[in-house]
């Protein structure tokens, strides 16, 4: 059975196009005129990003992710960014301005991979960060799951509750089904998820483990790493979309009967993505899957950042 997904995945890249004019195609000397566009998230530095998650309010998108520096210490915080066509976009606000956080904030750090979400009349953020100290620059000791609320999607923002779980999450989305019961899905060495009131901002059910990135019967493509949970329902049918950055960047769908699973790969392979045997080589080695086998694909592309589907604007 095929499902007819009418969501656009977040994929910013390059495109070229060369037309030639009829009049001109059985001629030595045609002229070929090549429009080339980039979007600047990808490229213009004063809003470039990466995860970047995207919603539709009224005739606006509007589109957060992790903003520069990605690796090392500190970034600037939750930036905002919107556009009435998807293509042409500018800074409209920080969500979280870290230099306005005060020192002892426990979620001033390295602000990763935030995601917007309207559910119960309101705006739900979901911020992953951690304290970053000294002895702990990427903040990990510390990296987990924030969330706040707003009446408005440009904000202000309040904090709701956090941490959210226990131990090292990331990545975190949300996903409220027709019943009207939210779930709370994240990252963290494998896939997790769990009930959440939102209202408090605690979770009803513990903290699951559902996907190891070495789980057993699973192919190697995810050996890697697995991250990125998406979830959206059609026609009865769960999907989850997730990243995974074992070849390169890809993107692989789980899907289920119940919002908590049993999950199975819905596809044998990744359903989009990019791979390159030189892909974080280092890490392959170290995780014991440098022996895969597989072809380059024919793209400039290696590290796209983690998923999100959004609605377009023909619905």
């Amino acid at each position: 059975m095929i499902y007819k997904l009418n969501l656009l995945l977040v994929v910013l890249v390059s495109t070229c196009f060369a037309q030639i004019s009829d009049n001109m195609a059985s001629t030595d000397s045609a002229a070929t005129h090549v429009f080339c566009y980039t979007n600047p998230i990808t490229r213009d530095t004063s809003i470039a990003m990466r995860d970047h998650c995207i919603i539709n309010v009224g005739n606006q998108w509007y589109c957060t992710g992790t903003s520069l520096p990605v690796w090392t210490g500190p970034n600037p915080g939750v930036r905002l960014l919107v556009s009435e066509d998807l293509i042409h976009w500018r800074q409209h606000s920080w969500l979280i301005d870290a230099s306005k956080l005060p020192p002892d904030c426990p979620y001033n750090g390295r602000f990763w991979a935030p995601e917007i979400h309207y559910i119960q009349n309101k705006y739900w953020l979901t911020v992953n960060s951690g304290k970053v100290t000294e002895d702990d620059p990427k903040g990990m000791n510390t990296h987990s799951i924030w969330l706040f609320s707003s009446d408005e999607v440009t904000g202000p923002y309040k904090l709701v509750n956090g941490p959210l779980t226990p131990q090292y999450n990331n990545d975190a989305t949300l996903f409220e089904d027709e019943d009207g019961q939210t779930y709370l899905y994240c990252s963290g060495n494998g896939l997790f998820q769990a009930n959440i009131d939102l209202k408090t901002g605690k979770l009803t059910t513990p903290i699951q483990k559902f996907l190891d990135k070495k789980q057993p019967g699973y192919p190697m493509w995810i050996a890697g790493g697995i991250e990125g949970p998406f979830v959206i329902k059609r026609e009865g049918i769960y999907f989850m979309f997730f990243s995974t950055w074992t070849r390169g960047y890809e993107v692989g769908l789980l899907k289920s009967k119940s919002p908590l699973g049993p999950w199975e790969l819905a596809s044998p392979e990744p359903i989009f993505g990019t791979r390159k045997k030189g892909y974080r080589k280092e890490l392959a080695i170290e995780g014991g899957y440098d022996n895969l086998k597989f072809q380059d694909s024919e793209d400039p592309y290696c590290e796209t950042g983690h998923n999100a589907l959004f609605e377009g604007p023909d619905g």
